[in-house]
């Protein structure tokens, strides 16, 4: 396995990050998944232009998305795969100990990990944290994962792949790394980003695509939804068969099963898709 590590290509036993890097010292870093497949990626300019937006709400210089793009395609040649999973991860660099932040520039690391085709449905759990829908981190696609670590260790210790948030007024919001749709008198609806989720890469097409609508929902709407599905880099459009303890008999539903159909010929004939 070979990695891009600020500049050029490594193996993956001699890759090295600096302790000192304030990625790891305080999580100031900002990261996009990208899924790629035989060599090549899905939606790549849109998830590098929410790179330079989330790393512009930290305060980080603009990553060199040519840059980006050259790792990315090192890293792809290095290590073919049938499917996988691109990380992109840019940081503050090396920085003093403590919140403020170093001269000695940002850093970049593109790592590339084989990973299977989800299943069309799957369990998730709800969690009692909240998300903050006025955070300074709120629609930032940041390194400070460990609320989502938290939550997700939840969701598996109950059978599920996800745990879901609502916000901080009981509004649905969103996955720990996926957004949340729900069917109501046949029609599809997820939550605005002002619910504080982030604004995800799969979760914007599938609205342009199927028509979704974004609409503020209570959390428990999750307790009479038709149906329910995800939406993420990984996961595409992937059912839910079960919340907490109730049962969603027939998943994927007849809504969900056309979401699921239209996302995978839409995306099978649009590699690099732009948002409208």
């Amino acid at each position: 396995m070979k990695l891009w590590v600020n500049g050029g290509l490594y193996d993956a036993d001699q890759a090295r990050v600096s302790v000192l890097d304030h990625g790891l010292t305080v999580g100031d870093g900002v990261f996009e998944t990208v899924k790629a497949e035989r060599g090549g990626t899905f939606a790549l300019t849109e998830h590098l232009e929410r790179l330079t937006r989330s790393a512009r709400g930290l305060g980080l210089p603009d990553p060199d998305l040519d840059e980006v793009r050259r790792a990315c395609a090192a890293v792809l040649e290095a290590n073919p795969m049938e499917l996988g999973r691109l990380r992109i991860t840019y940081t503050g660099g090396i920085s003093p100990l403590g919140s403020e932040r170093g001269e000695a520039g940002a850093g970049l690391v593109v790592a590339l990990g084989e990973t299977k085709r989800r299943a069309d449905s799957t369990a998730v759990v709800t969690v009692p944290w909240t998300r903050n829908e006025r955070g300074a981190l709120t629609g930032l696609k940041t390194t400070s994962y460990a609320e989502n670590v938290v939550a997700l260790a939840r969701a598996h210790e109950h059978g599920a792949s996800e745990a879901l948030f609502a916000n901080t007024v009981g509004q649905l919001c969103e996955g720990t790394g996926s957004n949340v749709f729900v069917v109501l008198d046949g029609h599809i609806h997820t939550p605005p980003v002002s619910s504080g989720c982030l604004a995800g890469i799969t979760r914007a097409l599938a609205v342009e695509w199927t028509g979704a609508r974004e609409t503020d929902l209570p959390f428990d709407v999750l307790d009479s939804a038709e149906e329910i599905f995800l939406t993420s880099t990984l996961r595409d459009v992937q059912a839910v068969h079960r919340v907490d303890g109730r049962t969603c008999p027939g998943a994927p539903g007849p809504v969900t099963a056309k979401a699921m159909r239209i996302f995978d010929e839409r995306a099978a004939a649009e590699r690099d898709p732009r948002l409208a």
